[in-house]
């Protein structure tokens, strides 16, 4: 084939980009910032990892500003000990989220948090042996004290106690009774997941609640009763199931902000799925759902064939993601949580006015 077939490309056939109405990128220039939520919108006209943080900003902030909008936040990872536990309270006191779903530690290392201990930095001249004879417990680079679980066990013991005359619990319903201990014993000053989403009436949903210090504190909790003769409450992890789902059902659009990956998220996700097959299978009581906005901060790459890195266009493919092309908003970062979270959340903080949104919960159960 000559030089000069079809095909080839030609000089004059060139186009500028404005022609196609392609969106021209912007330099970053710091000097023109005065707020963080102008500096993540700078990053939105910026590429890669910039582009996606800025991205995730615009999808958060318009999920949250949607009134018919759902808004779930799941949460994996040692994010209390890492201390983002506020950034969780100010998006539940914010209205950003209407449910929460999340690993069992990161609520119990919360806990701690919010009774007023402390997490440490760890010393790499202290070995891990040394660290367990003195009762450090390490989280890659942060110590949780063993002390601290303990005493975090003492109040899971009040709570539970305090219970009389429900057999079966859900992981909502004692997080929820627990959030209402702290509320009532801890001061102003001590902020909390538990205690805001208390305070805010936002179900707190630990679907994995066994794999969890909560999990192995309720665990102690039977076998004590069961020493002392006593029938114990019982975890209901089904109870988090339809709950959700009815929220779910209840709900005109969905959100989520996905932090990590892990059960959490597919949690969240599968109740589209699950009210699908709900409808097929047993003929009512279901519907179809998708989420409408979705946002995920996680480093997790998709070629490692897990789920928490799997692409929302993934999710499409199993009914849980609205696609593109029907109006779906979705964006992906791939970075260490610590790092992109919080500059998007205090974006969209900013951009709110500090004040709270609109939300549609309903009364907790």
């Amino acid at each position: 084939m000559g030089r000069h077939d079809a095909g080839i490309r030609k000089v004059g056939n060139f186009h500028d980009g404005f022609s196609d109405g392609l969106e021209p990128l912007q330099p970053l220039d710091l000097t023109k910032y005065r707020s963080v939520s102008d500096l993540v919108a700078g990053m939105a006209k910026c590429s890669f990892g910039a582009r996606s943080v800025g991205e995730a900003a615009e999808v958060l902030e318009a999920m949250v500003r949607d009134r018919d909008c759902f808004k779930v936040l799941t949460l994996s990872g040692a994010m209390t000990p890492a201390k983002m536990g506020l950034v969780v309270c100010d998006m539940i006191d914010m209205g950003m989220t209407d449910a929460v779903i999340s690993t069992g530690a990161i609520m119990a290392h919360g806990m701690v948090e919010t009774t007023g201990r402390a997490h440490f930095k760890h010393r790499p001249s202290m070995n891990d042996i040394e660290l367990y004879e003195r009762g450090y417990n390490r989280i890659y680079d942060t110590i949780e004290l063993e002390q601290s679980l303990d005493d975090m066990e003492l109040i899971f013991r009040k709570v539970m106690e305090s219970i009389d005359g429900t057999p079966f619990l859900g992981s909502f319903e004692l997080n929820r009774l627990i959030g209402a201990y702290l509320a009532k014993h801890t001061g102003k000053g001590h902020r909390g997941i538990l205690k805001s989403a208390y305070l805010k009436d936002v179900p707190v949903y630990v679907p994995a609640f066994t794999d969890s210090e909560l999990g192995l504190d309720f665990g102690v909790y039977m076998r004590r009763m069961s020493l002392q003769g006593r029938e114990p409450v019982r975890y209901d992890a089904f109870a988090d199931l339809e709950d959700y789902t009815e929220r779910v059902l209840a709900s005109k659009k969905l959100g989520v902000l996905t932090i990590g990956g892990g059960v959490p998220r597919n949690w969240a996700q599968q109740v589209g799925p699950y009210l699908d097959i709900i409808q097929k299978r047993v003929g009512s009581g279901g519907g179809f759902k998708r989420f409408d906005y979705a946002i995920r901060i996680c480093p997790e790459p998709v070629h490692w064939g897990g789920l928490s890195g799997c692409t929302y266009s993934e999710g499409v493919s199993w009914g849980k993601i609205r696609p593109l092309s029907e109006g779906g908003r979705y964006v992906e970062v791939f970075s260490d949580a610590t790092i992109a979270w919080p500059l998007v959340v205090k974006a969209v903080m900013e951009r709110l006015g500090r004040k709270p949104a609109a939300s549609r919960r309903r009364k907790a159960v």
